[in-house]
């Protein structure tokens, strides 16, 4: 009996050796994996790649962000055409503009590279499939938010960069939500045209309307201006109107603690790039037949279309769940 557990202890050791020798040889640092993406300063893409990072260490494999630090369409663009040309294992590109990137997209599936899209989709595009948030969803959200906090009746404004397909789904979450709320009237949806700068500027000059053009509600659709429309309303000690942000970086989630800012849209970037990560290494070890097929409208699909990370509303009343859970991540 004790040569029996022995034969079969060895076995099991053998067994599992075997595995982890497979995937050593799977994985390798020659794999290279790039995100592209713009305003990659921003704490939102500094996040995505701690997620890169992450996943990249976890298979052995190398993994870049590389894009803009500014808002540039054209910029991202050329990026994406220099990490082509380095052929990599796969990409993952937020999209700025699907118009420009869309047939990038499709030129790199051609040569043979999977693409797949995470944060802002092309949908125009052959992407593989969209990690992301449900924009439509957080933008309907805020909207609700909006209308409980205005009790259905006010003026709203919105901080955007149109064109930019992730927070044109959102607007127009927030206008399914006001269509059914007459008593919302947007006044103005404003570009800051990547500049959140140009937010504090605008947001001083909302403030000093009054009367029937009073700006009751301030919505950013991006990360970035609700920062300085949070100072614009610091300054004026205006603590009669509503901002809703966008995202959970350290300062927003202080600003939604002070009141500043009455709530935020929570996304999950570290999740959008750690996943995304994975799922190239999987489609570049396990490859599709075909990389130009029309999978969303195949009922047989090996890859989804959308993969939703989640989005939920940020306020007082959790906003020390979310402080805490960044808090807990820096220290490991």
């Amino acid at each position: 009996m004790r040569n029996l557990a022995s034969r079969f202890l060895i076995g099991i050791f053998a067994i599992t050796l075997a595995t982890m020798l497979a995937g050593c040889e799977r994985h390798s640092k020659s794999e290279s994996y790039y995100l592209v993406a713009v305003n990659t300063k921003l704490p939102y893409w500094q996040t995505a790649a701690a997620g890169l990072d992450k996943a990249a260490a976890q298979y052995g494999v190398t993994a870049e962000m590389r894009g803009p630090d500014t808002f540039d369409p054209q910029a991202e663009v050329k990026e994406f055409r220099a990490v082509v040309a380095r052929k990599p294992a796969g990409i993952m590109v937020s999209v700025a503009d699907a118009g420009l990137m869309a047939p990038e997209i499709d030129a790199a599936l051609q040569a043979g590279i999977p693409v797949i899209t995470i944060d802002s989709d092309a949908a125009n595009s052959h992407r593989l499939f969209f990690i992301g948030t449900n924009n439509l969803q957080a933008g309907r959200l805020g909207g609700a938010r909006i209308v409980q906090k205005l009790s259905g009746k006010g003026n709203v404004v919105f901080f955007t960069m149109p064109g930019q397909p992730n927070l044109d789904e959102r607007l127009k979450g927030y206008q399914d939500v006001f269509a059914t709320h007459p008593g919302i009237n947007v006044i103005e949806t404003f570009n800051i045209k990547g500049d959140s700068g140009t937010a504090l500027d605008k947001t001083t000059e909302y403030l000093a309307r009054t009367g029937a053009g009073k700006i009751d509600a301030l919505v950013c659709l991006e990360a970035s201006a609700g920062k300085d429309v949070a100072e614009a309303l610091k300054r004026a000690n205006a603590k009669d109107r509503v901002l809703v942000a966008m995202d959970v970086d350290e300062e927003t989630l202080n600003l939604v603690n002070s009141g500043v800012i009455d709530a935020t849209i929570a996304q999950k970037p570290f999740t959008m790039a750690f996943y995304g990560l994975k799922q190239l290494d999987d489609l570049h070890h396990y490859p599709l037949k075909s990389l130009t097929t029309v999978y969303s409208v195949d009922s047989f699909s090996p890859v989804p279309t959308f993969v939703d990370t989640g989005t939920s509303l940020v306020d007082k009343g959790n906003v020390d769940v979310f402080l805490k859970s960044r808090a807990d991540a820096q220290a490991h």
